[in-house]
């Protein structure tokens, strides 16, 4: 369901939220469930009604609930209004998050710090390191002995307590210090290397102008970006580094959506594409969707049976449907496709969806 954050309109979400929870319950009756047993299994979200929570929300509310799990999401998408009582959830309005401007990371670096965050277009969030070193002092303290790696630790920091570790090289003037930091981000590479084995997603660099091209002599991960952000992320939240990434990534996810939207046009009408849900869903589930575009905010309602890839479609949602365009998405990032979920007329060749098959 939308929500608002300010104003007045925050005074119609508790009137929405009631009217959705009252259509769900309806909806599990409908399926067989006896009524008092619907009304147990939606309790845990009535229970969120109440002044405060509608104070602090996004712009849009996603709720799950299960016999043995539930959770709700705040979150920066604009929802339409949609009740799905199924089999499994619903995923399809949340694709935006989790999709075709999906994934990045960021790795900021400094000589005293190593920081890597995942992001989205609407998140950022910090991965923890384990087997990479978090400074140059860290990385090369045992290496080389015969050589003066000077640093100091634990000095105070104020309010964020210790203080990273301090690196001050002395050797063979530039060409020197230039060589120890190569190591030292070599060997950061070899860290991220377990971290990131099999992903696809871009990579930002984050760090002061000389240490950019440094680090990327020393990468071996295939989809780092050219650009960075440049300056001193030691003094950046992970907010502004996200921000900042962002605009650098965009134009890399638009370009590669574009890219896609056209590889489609040119394989149209070779048998290397479809549109049809009742092919689409069959070969999503069987591996074969390499990308697909699915529209939000429009639903396909009916029954897919694996055993005989049959499809069936209903007009109308009855009971124990599900949308087959959330189905056919979710198989085909199962299955380590792209999924573009996107604005209706934004689907390629003015369809309800479209798929680039890998065979």
């Amino acid at each position: 369901m939308p929500t608002h954050k300010l104003g007045t309109q925050t005074q119609q979400d508790p009137i929405r939220f009631k009217n959705l929870m009252r259509e769900a319950e309806e909806k599990l009756i409908a399926t067989g469930m006896r009524a008092q047993d619907a009304r147990d299994l939606l309790a845990r979200a009535q229970q969120l009604d109440d002044f405060q929570f509608w104070q602090h929300q996004s712009d849009g509310l996603a709720i799950f609930i299960s016999a043995d799990m539930f959770g709700y999401y705040c979150l920066p998408l604009n929802f339409d209004e949609l009740v799905v009582v199924t089999d499994r959830f619903h995923f399809k309005p949340i694709l935006p998050l989790l999709s075709g401007d999906g994934q990045f990371y960021i790795l900021a670096l400094s000589q005293n710090q190593v920081r890597l965050f995942q992001g989205t277009r609407y998140s950022v969030s910090e991965i923890e390191l384990e087997d990479v070193p978090t400074s140059i002092a860290e990385a090369l303290r045992y290496d080389d002995p015969e050589k003066s790696l000077q640093f100091h630790t634990g000095t105070s920091g104020g309010r964020g307590g210790d203080r990273a570790a301090m690196f001050h090289g002395q050797g063979a003037g530039n060409d020197d210090q230039k060589e120890n930091i190569l190591r030292y981000f070599r060997k950061v590479d070899s860290g991220l290397q377990e971290l990131l084995k099999d992903r696809r997603s871009p990579l930002v660099l984050a760090g002061v102008d000389y240490l950019l091209p440094i680090y990327q002599q020393a990468n071996t991960y295939p989809y780092l970006l050219d650009e960075g952000v440049t300056g001193n992320p030691d003094q950046l939240k992970a907010e502004e580094l996200h921000a900042q990434a962002w605009e650098i990534v965009q134009p890399h996810f638009e370009r590669s959506q574009q890219e896609t939207a056209a590889r489609y046009q040119e394989l149209a009408g070779t048998g290397k594409t479809a549109t049809n849900i009742q092919e689409v869903v069959p070969s999503a589930y069987y591996q074969r969707v390499e990308s697909l575009f699915v529209p939000v905010g429009l639903q396909k309602w009916g029954r897919f049976h694996p055993d005989t890839s049959e499809v069936e479609l209903h007009e109308e949602h009855q009971p124990g449907d599900e949308d087959l365009m959330d189905l056919a998405a979710l198989h085909t990032l199962f299955n380590g496709g792209t999924v573009y979920a996107v604005e209706p007329e934004q689907v390629p060749g003015n369809n309800s969806l479209a798929a680039v098959l890998r065979y």
